[in-house]
């Protein structure tokens, strides 16, 4: 069957897009402006969205038109306007407000932290993550995404902004807090390495979610188990303290040794251990496949920066909106794409590419022009 034959016959232009994007934050994200304010909040959020969508600064897209509301007045309203507490509270509505009802009976989900650098002044990193040194700093701006992951299409489910003090763990817990109030059931959790220590598989077990993360070599037992034998499944444990108490948690690592002669060692052979614990793993083979799904397509917040809003502000809150509004933009995307457009066939429906069409402008008194990205074919 022809492609043609196969695509459906409706098509969603980025102005049907966009506008749908900007009535959401309209709903979810109230404003307060002065009553002689020249503009609304409609046409802030009509510009950070095309921004976004666009993949410019917020001054380069305002500038793009006379008409345009001044850059300055749109950047002020950005600072000020949105408190960072409030931002993350309301942030995640919009983002599960479509699309569950997209995904299945059960669902695989996934978690990542994310850490970009920061090279600002050193007395100037307020709401900003600190960790270990990597890339010359040990100032981030950090993120933590959790999304799900529907036949190789991925939905945000909720976004997080890292400060001093978070810990894997207490993300870990208001993620899995989320997926307690789901109506769908969770097939299993995928987290990065970061999520590995005794405090989140503690919360794993506790929650009764299946799960697999890649394990660190912490101790010198798992380091020797790491570095000898074949493919197999041994049980470890590690020891946590909170508050003075101490407890052990013991689970299941599973190694998978893959060999490729000159690749590796000496002996072409490296080996992978991931702590798991779900029915449908059996071997260590098992572990690592269902694991390297995950990588199957973008993590959320890499796939984010295709459409993003772009800035040298080194406001950690106005950094976050952005963010936020990329994700969004994914979602609202795949929801609309799936409701009115794409194909239905056997193994799930096919999501075609964004039309490209010639310039189009958003309906809204400043007229910005938006410029529609062939990058937008997120499927």
């Amino acid at each position: 069957m022809s492609k043609q034959a196969k695509q459906a016959d409706s098509e969603i232009h980025e102005d049907q897009l966009l506008n749908f994007l900007v009535n959401r934050l309209d709903e979810e994200v109230s404003l307060t402006l002065a009553n002689n304010a020249e503009i609304d909040p409609e046409d802030i959020h009509e510009v950070l969205v095309g921004a976004t969508a666009d993949g410019t600064s917020i001054s380069t897209l305002c500038n793009s038109s006379k008409e345009s509301p001044p850059a300055n007045t749109i950047l002020y309203h950005l600072r000020t306007k949105f408190e960072p507490e409030r931002l993350e509270r309301v942030a995640n509505k919009p983002l599960r407000r479509d699309v569950v009802e997209l995904l299945p009976e059960q669902v695989e989900v996934c978690a990542d932290l994310h850490l970009r650098s920061y090279y600002g002044d050193e007395d100037n990193t307020e709401g900003l993550y600190h960790s270990e040194a990597k890339r010359g700093t040990t100032a981030f701006h950090a993120y933590a995404t959790l999304y799900a992951r529907v036949k190789n299409k991925h939905y945000t489910l909720a976004v997080r902004r890292l400060e001093d003090g978070d810990t894997a763990s207490s993300i870990l817990a208001e993620f899995l807090g989320v997926l307690d109030g789901l109506d769908t059931g969770v097939k299993a959790v995928y987290l990065d390495r970061r999520f590995y220590d005794s405090k989140c598989l503690t919360l794993l077990q506790a929650h009764n979610y299946a799960y697999v993360i890649p394990i660190i070599w912490w101790g010198e037992t798992i380091q020797q188990e790491l570095s000898e034998g074949w493919s197999r499944v041994i049980e470890h444990d590690l020891t946590g303290k909170l508050d003075g108490h101490s407890w052990t948690v013991e689970f299941s690592v599973y190694i998978d040794c893959t060999y490729l002669n000159g690749r590796y060692d000496d002996h072409g052979v490296a080996r992978h251990g991931y702590a798991a614990d779900a029915p449908f793993i059996e071997t260590p083979r098992d572990a690592r496949y269902h694991y390297s799904k995950r990588f199957g397509i973008e993590s959320s917040y890499r796939l984010s920066e295709q459409a993003i809003a772009t800035t040298t502000t080194r406001d950690a809150t106005v950094r976050f909106l952005y963010v936020v509004v990329s994700l969004l933009l994914q979602n609202v995307w795949r929801y609309l794409h799936y409701e009115y457009v794409a194909t239905p066939r056997r193994g799930g429906r096919r999501l075609w590419w964004l039309a490209r069409s010639t310039r189009q402008s958003i309906p809204h008194s400043a007229s910005i022009a938006v410029t529609s990205r062939s990058s937008w074919c997120w499927s």
